[in-house]
């Protein structure tokens, strides 16, 4: 018993020495601790040394670390740009052709603000239309050549009235109703139109053909002068249309003339302007009888000096 007794004596002491060196580490720790902490805020400086060796110590991991991360980042970020191409793609096709639309829209505003400025051009001229509306259908199933105006007698219109647009001549009034009228185009079979090559006086008419073009018929035959360009316009011969109106261009030569192009498409015009004839009083002298006085049904008696006299004193012409 005794020897047990002293056992568990030196057992116990040896226990007891060891908790009370830990108690002591662990108080002197304490103690550095504080008088680190109290040194570092005292003189900061002072741990720079050893902040640096630990700094060298842990660079090489620290590295390691950083250049494992920033892969990491990057690969992840691939990943999600893979995934994002998809809708970016989509999302850029879309805009591109809502900015096609945008453009067709802007494109198709500018050829109507075109086309408004060639109206108010057609109402600028010094002679002032009678009537500007739309043509409003054409016979494209006929062999015949015609339009139809949004404008009849209601508004002025009449047989006869030359129509033009901002470019050139398109035809004159056939029949004209109460709100409509029917427009002979001059690349109708039936139409036929003076014309001049413009800068000088080379004169020719200018024949329908039915097909959308016309022929230039020169008056004066021989050498052909005109070349492939060439612009023709009206003449102001007949009376009905004023001089000067652009007609057409030359697109290929024959034997007594040219092949030409109309310069003012009905097809590619919307809206028109009805001019009135030129010189009516010439028209209806052109379109009156010789032994007929113009104005009047009534033969003119140029055998008698009664008859003679009344029309010198009338100036020549007999009113109804």
């Amino acid at each position: 018993m005794a020897g047990s007794k002293q056992r568990l004596s030196g057992h116990s002491k040896k226990a007891q020495y060891g908790a009370f060196t830990g108690y002591v580490l662990v108080v002197l720790a304490m103690l550095l601790g504080i008088v680190l902490l109290v040194i570092s805020l005292i003189q900061p400086a002072s741990f720079d040394g050893l902040r640096g060796l630990f700094s060298d110590a842990t660079r090489p991991a620290a590295q390691v670390s950083a250049t494992t991360r920033t892969g990491g980042r990057g690969f992840f970020e691939s990943v999600q740009g893979y995934l994002e191409a998809g809708q970016q793609n989509a999302d850029l096709k879309r805009e591109v052709e809502i900015a096609r639309i945008r453009l067709a829209e802007a494109r198709a505003t500018e050829e109507e603000n075109r086309r408004l400025k060639g109206l108010l051009g057609l109402r600028e001229t010094d002679v002032e239309p009678v009537a500007a509306a739309r043509l409003v259908g054409s016979s494209s199933s006929s062999t015949r050549r015609f339009a139809y105006l949004g404008a009849g007698r209601s508004d002025g219109v009449l047989p006869g009235m030359p129509v033009r647009s901002e470019r050139g001549i398109v035809g004159r009034v056939l029949e004209s109703a109460r709100h409509s009228s029917r427009v002979l185009l001059i690349t109708d079979s039936e139409s036929v139109l003076p014309v001049r090559r413009a800068g000088d006086n080379t004169v020719a008419f200018a024949e329908g053909r039915g097909d959308g073009l016309i022929n230039i018929r020169l008056i004066n035959l021989g050498i052909n002068p005109l070349k492939r360009g060439d612009v023709f316009v009206t003449s102001g011969a007949g009376g009905l249309y004023r001089p000067g109106i652009a007609v057409a261009i030359v697109t290929r030569l024959t034997d007594d003339g040219a092949v030409a192009r109309i310069i003012s498409n009905p097809a590619a015009t919307d809206f028109v302007a009805v001019e009135p004839v030129w010189q009516p009083e010439a028209r209806r002298g052109a379109n009156t009888p010789i032994e007929e006085a113009i104005g009047s049904n009534e033969t003119v008696a140029g055998d008698g000096e009664d008859g003679a006299a009344e029309a010198v004193e009338q100036g020549g012409v007999v009113t109804p």
